[in-house]
């Protein structure tokens, strides 16, 4: 397959869906859809990505994206951590990725991750497309969450802004009541402060279905790994939603913060409930590769999948194996979910914290 070949527009039945090879990912790679009016003249653009690995369509933007781009996490939200995060980001725009994910909320109140981006993007923001969320559900704390994004990430819009973590039928009628954080979207929007829209979550597809039919979004973020179907399955339902409404769609949790990987060493218990308050417990590695778990979530019709990264080998090595990626057939999608049955609680660990 070529980097950009294009094939038919995908509509796909649920019967049809199922079908999780190479037809699933054509829905995304796609052919080239319509630019969305006023987009083209202020797309970012690097020059480096289409000859560093294939690109998709980003749903209905106009924008062809990577197939790998960088998560704000990891290294990105660690405190004091200029000298690591800095040579990343711009590494990571040297290698050919042109989408930066990240939040208000990474990095805690110092907003770590998107000052680290900031102080890339000052230079270099016509590079990439900038994606960053809201996780307050009120108009006004959204629209000051933005203020201060803005202003971190040193730019004056952002490419996509995303209502973070929708978890719950509580979250979407708090989102879409009166005073709420639709609201700052669509003026934020209207404004010309982000270009699209976008809704996240990892916990249940349910709530995620209900918020993207009560408005059409642009794009979605939603946690897809060889574990996803035997608990709260994104892939079941929601996903094939996504695709019939034409949505940019970002996988993210594809190693599960290493919790799946055959290669990630599980902290202390001690040290794991420190780090995520009521995660599930994990004392053993993973069953995956790296390789198994990109290219089982890239199989999907997906635009692209996000992933944070702690060190530039690890930057590097994911690049390369989106440059690599062929889609994995039927037979192999199964294997490999078989094989990540067995750490599938572990692996999916931000399905089971409790919410209100």
């Amino acid at each position: 397959m070529r980097k950009d070949e294009p094939t038919q527009t995908f509509k796909p039945n649920r019967r049809e869906f199922l079908k999780l090879g190479g037809l699933a990912t054509a829905a995304v790679i796609g052919q080239a859809l319509p630019t969305v009016a006023g987009a083209a003249s202020v797309s970012p653009a690097n020059p480096e990505t289409a000859d560093a690995m294939p690109t998709r369509n980003l749903g209905k933007t106009g924008y062809r994206i990577g197939i790998f781009g960088l998560g704000g996490q990891a290294a990105l939200e660690r405190a004091h951590n200029d000298a690591v995060a800095g040579p990343l980001i711009n590494r990571a725009l040297d290698l050919g990725i042109n989408y930066l994910d990240t939040s208000s909320i990474y990095g805690g109140p110092e907003r770590w991750s998107e000052r680290y981006l900031g102080q890339v993007m000052k230079t270099r923001r016509a590079e990439a497309f900038l994606a960053s969320k809201t996780k307050e559900r009120t108009r006004d704390d959204s629209l000051r969450m933005l203020e201060k994004s803005l202003e971190l990430l040193q730019t004056d819009h952002l490419d996509l802004w995303q209502l973070h973590d929708v978890g719950t039928m509580t979250d979407v009628d708090a989102i879409f009541a009166k005073g709420g954080a639709m609201e700052a979207l669509l003026q934020a929007r209207d404004q010309k402060l982000v270009r699209f829209l976008g809704v996240t979550g990892h916990h249940r597809p349910d709530s995620l279905m209900e918020a993207i039919r009560r408005h059409p979004f642009d794009c979605i973020l939603m946690a897809l790994n060889g574990a996803d179907k035997y608990h709260f399955s994104f892939m079941n339902q929601l996903l094939p939603l996504a695709v019939e409404k034409q949505m940019g769609i970002i996988g993210m949790k594809v190693p599960a913060r290493g919790r799946i990987l055959s290669s990630w060493t599980p902290p202390s218990l001690e040290e794991q409930k420190h780090l995520w308050e009521g995660v599930v417990e994990a004392r053993t590695p993973g069953t995956l590769q790296m390789r198994e778990a990109m290219y089982y979530t890239l199989s999907l019709p997906v635009s692209t999948v996000i992933i944070g990264c702690d060190t530039i080998a690890q930057l590097e090595e994911n690049v390369q194996l989106a440059r690599d990626f062929t889609p994995l057939s039927e037979s192999q999608m199964a294997a490999i979910s078989q094989k990540a049955e067995p750490v599938s609680r572990q692996a999916l660990f931000f399905r089971f914290f409790e919410r209100t």
